[in-house]
């Protein structure tokens, strides 16, 4: 049992990381701006270019590499399947800000000045400070406006997918606690994250459900 919650741990956290990863450096892609540009996915209006797709890549293998070291080998990468693991969590996320804009989630200019306030990168003695929140775009070659959009994306989808736990039975009433062996921090650890795979199945599924309503194009011969 430990082993399973460990697992469904460590799969969640890790779609939280990759969904962190695309939107805050770079963004959800563009209809006018592609010309010439190889496309891997359009979802909708959006479109995935192969540069969009890569430097994400990039940045997750190397998320990867960090946590595993020598034992993130191709063999292991295989098993992962995480070229279009990648691509599916690019795409969902797209789906996800479709979907946001139909039924109106937003986010508010308060909840976005908050939410890069409470950054830890951007802090100083940890009190935000406007200097070096500058800084650090300028070192990833970001504009506040664009920076602020793409944050703006990525609070949309944690908006979006709150209001899909929330509408989804993520109820605990078949997790029997009793049958749990291990004190009471162990039981409860296993019970959040079995909590937390239905939610995430639940997120998944109802992305699934939006995509029959969605024209997607996935060329998945450019990340072979």
């Amino acid at each position: 049992m430990l082993q399973a919650m460990r697992k469904h741990a460590k799969y969640f956290y890790v779609l939280f990381v990759i969904v962190i990863i695309t939107f805050i450096f770079w963004g959800v892609g563009t209809v006018d701006k592609t010309s010439g540009v190889e496309i891997i996915a359009e979802v909708g209006p959006y479109k995935i270019t192969a540069q969009d797709y890569w430097q994400t890549y990039d940045r997750v293998y190397r998320f990867y590499k960090e946590i595993y070291k020598d034992k993130f080998d191709e063999e292991m990468q295989k098993k992962m399947n995480l070229k279009e693991t990648v691509l599916d969590s690019m795409v969902n996320d797209k789906v996800l800000m479709i979907t946001a804009k139909e039924i109106g989630i937003t986010v508010s200019n308060d909840e976005l000045q908050d939410a890069i306030s409470a950054e830890p990168a951007f802090a100083k003695n940890g009190v935000f400070n406007r200097d070096m929140y500058l800084n650090r775009l300028k070192l990833n070659r970001l504009t506040p406006e664009v920076f602020e959009n793409f944050k703006r994306q990525e609070l949309t989808i944690e908006k979006m997918k709150r209001f899909i736990e929330l509408t989804a039975d993520t109820t605990d009433t078949d997790i029997n606690l009793q049958k749990i062996s291990g004190d009471t921090q162990t039981a409860d650890m296993i019970k959040q994250a079995m909590l937390g795979d239905k939610k995430g199945k639940a997120v998944l599924a109802y992305v699934e459900g939006m995509k029959k309503n969605i024209k997607i194009t996935i060329n998945k011969r450019l990340i072979s």
